[in-house]
């Protein structure tokens, strides 16, 4: 069976692209037919075959650039997906005000830069192809879930659920759909050095596998399906959208296993 090919003709920019979930949207991206920017601070994990650009998501100048270099390589740009992020461990107490700031500037202002520079492109883009326009912004469960050790992460993702709502606001009417997905704990690097932390790895994985209902930690390949989705022209009635890929740990109450 041959794959789909609905994002041929279309431009897409990724950022965080070069490792964990980002790298797997841009693999799955280049699959089914787009041309792919991936904008990473290091760029030596990026799938064969993208446009790799070196910019730092917090550096507005950098970000310009790159999403301006995408546009001109391409001749347009039709998709974004703003993916970059960091995470943080601990209660409000735990990390201090630079920590808040920093994290506050990656997850949450580093979306910004990438759209304030995207817009005058995806308007651009909307005007020849209606419903294949879209940003799509990586947010987390923490955005709608209260977790133990995740103050300041759980406040910059509740951050990004709400400039994903205002934005489809206020882009719905030049045709650009702007939606989220909110994954569940997911087994990338971040998670992996996070594990390596802990006194004993094995024991916290199964914990964090036993958090979700599927008993499982979410893939890559899962959550980058849920970015295509959203971003494809299947999803042109969809904007303002909160996708959860979190094996049921949101709207799911399951009782104790016998």
């Amino acid at each position: 069976m041959s794959a789909v090919r609905d994002f041929e003709g279309l431009a897409a920019l990724v950022t965080g692209g070069a490792s964990g979930i980002g790298a797997a949207i841009a693999t799955q991206l280049l699959a089914r037919g787009a041309r792919v920017a991936v904008l990473d601070r290091e760029t030596k994990g990026a799938p064969d075959g993208v446009l790799a650009l070196t910019a730092d998501v917090t550096d507005d100048a950098a970000v310009r650039e790159a999403v301006d270099a995408a546009a001109a390589e391409f001749g347009a740009l039709h998709t974004v997906v703003s993916n970059a992020g960091i995470g943080a461990i601990g209660t409000v107490a735990d990390n201090a005000d630079d920590e808040w700031r920093r994290v506050m500037d990656i997850n949450v202002l580093g979306m910004v830069r990438t759209a304030r520079h995207a817009l005058p492109h995806l308007r651009a883009a909307a005007v020849d192809r209606p419903g294949c326009v879209s940003i799509t912004q990586t947010c987390s469960i923490a955005a709608t879930a209260g977790l133990p050790q995740r103050a300041l992460y759980s406040a910059s993702k509740g951050a990004v659920l709400s400039l994903t709502l205002a934005m489809a606001a206020d882009h719905v009417r030049e045709g650009i759909r702007v939606n989220c997905v909110n994954p569940g704990t997911a087994d990338t690097p971040w998670v992996g050095r996070l594990l390596d932390q802990s006194d004993d790895p094995a024991a916290e994985r199964a914990a964090l596998n036993a958090r979700q209902p599927s008993g499982r930690l979410v893939s890559a390949d899962e959550v980058a399906a849920a970015v295509l989705y959203l971003a494809s022209p299947a999803a042109a009635a969809v904007t303002g959208t909160a996708l959860a890929v979190d094996g049921g740990m949101q709207g799911l109450r399951l009782r104790p296993a016998e």
